[in-house]
């Protein structure tokens, strides 16, 4: 079994809805982000980390 190991653990809490802007109520990523997670690499996850807390208080629009 060749798995790489991803260090950045989902930000999924299990609150799947999303809201009007396309956002998940739980973890404030878009449909398309969380489709991709799988496929994204450790940099990108820990980049869009980033932007989670920034979208949860508004200042950020989704999909950045």
């Amino acid at each position: 079994m060749n798995h790489a190991f991803r260090a950045v653990l989902s930000p999924c809490i299990g609150i799947c809805s999303l809201d009007d802007a396309g956002l998940c109520l739980g973890c404030h990523r878009s449909a398309p982000e969380i489709a991709a997670w799988t496929r994204m690499d450790d940099e990108q996850r820990l980049r869009l980390m980033e932007l989670l807390p920034l979208r949860a208080a508004g200042a950020l629009p989704g999909g950045v």
